[in-house]
């Protein structure tokens, strides 16, 4: 039986209006003490973040959504999430819709770890969209920052088991709507990451693109305190140590997991853009040249980190701007896990 190909043939991305990066440094900074402010305002500044954007408006900081001392509870933000989030996730298939035709769908596949609404985004989206009511439907929920690769994954395998298969892959994150009550330098320096956005993408057996190869995870044996989502009664605060770029390098720095990346001599690199350091630490640990993680880096400047959407940014990135020989995606997330995929374009 022949081996069926599984192309990603476009991306359409899409951030809400308010850009709030400049109104949360001055937010955060005002709840640090002298000594502690210069240093988050150092770390702010190396940190290759300009802006970020949320459904919330920059006012919404030490007032409204955010008032000081009454921080919206949980059912207030997921109340929110289930009216933004399929706003922002059409927003990203209309832009994907202006590039290739969407009809006759015949999967969905939604990944968000932001936010919970039952029907789901996935319900919502296909509603909206007038699917069909047998479209088969996937939610990819809370694996954080490598569900794009989930969610690619799964596309790939239906596309190269299902002939004629055409798999809407959605991403959203509303990453904004958890700001916790802290004070504390770590915390807030892991809150300064993080942005909202959506990313749409079609993934089919024919047609240009990026052809999708060789699924691969790897888990970092204890790490798992690393990275957490706790939820509790004010939102989901995130846990994001330090010590995650220093585990990224020395896993990176494995003779075997290296050579299992850099397999096929890869020229183009689709890395996840948690933060600067971790970018860093990919790169030094690899050996990579100076502009391999330039699209990364551009995606970190304008958007900071949107959790599972941030990777799809990248992907569509080196699709517009026509990538030539194999490549990596790669990114890292709650376990402490590495997901990646590889890519070759075809015309």
């Amino acid at each position: 039986m022949p081996v069926l190909p599984a192309i990603l043939n476009a991306i359409g991305t899409a951030v809400p209006d308010h850009d709030i990066h400049a109104s949360f440094l001055d937010w955060a900074e005002a709840r640090l003490d002298g000594r502690t402010r210069a240093v988050f305002a150092r770390m702010a500044a190396r940190a290759g973040i300009r802006h970020r954007w949320s459904v919330l408006p920059a006012g919404a900081l030490g007032g409204g959504f955010y008032a000081p001392e009454r921080f919206p509870s949980t059912a207030a933000r997921m109340a929110l999430y289930a009216e933004a989030a399929p706003d922002l996730a059409m927003a990203a298939i209309g832009r994907l819709a202006e590039q290739v035709p969407l009809d006759g769908i015949t999967h969905l596949v939604v990944a968000s770890c932001t936010g919970f609404v039952a029907p789901g985004i996935d319900q919502i989206v296909a509603a909206r969209l007038g699917l069909s009511p047998g479209v088969e439907r996937t939610l990819v929920g809370y694996m954080g920052c490598y569900a794009a690769i989930a969610a690619l994954r799964l596309a790939y395998h239906i596309a190269r088991s299902e002939p004629g298969a055409r798999v809407l892959v959605v991403t959203v994150e509303l990453s904004t709507l958890h700001l916790q009550d802290e004070t504390r330098l770590e915390p807030l320096l892991a809150m300064l990451q993080f942005g909202d956005g959506a990313a749409a993408a079609l993934v089919t057996g024919d047609g240009a693109g990026l052809a999708l190869e060789r699924p691969f995870s790897v888990a970092l044996p204890d790490s798992e305190a690393l990275i957490r989502w706790t939820i509790g009664d004010q939102g989901f605060a995130m846990h994001l140590s330090g010590e995650v770029p220093g585990r990224i390098a020395t896993a990176l720095g494995d003779p075997a997991l290296a050579a299992t990346l850099l397999d096929g001599a890869p020229t183009a690199w689709a890395v996840h853009a948690g933060g600067r350091s971790i970018l860093d630490a990919v790169e030094g640990a690899l050996g990579l040249p100076p502009d391999a993680l330039a699209d990364s880096r551009a995606v970190l400047d304008s958007f900071g980190n949107m959790s599972s959407a941030t990777l799809m940014f990248v992907l569509a990135r080196q699709l517009a701007r026509g990538v030539d020989g194999a490549g990596v995606a790669l990114a890292f997330g709650p376990g402490l896990a590495a997901e990646g995929i590889r890519f070759r374009r075809t015309a």
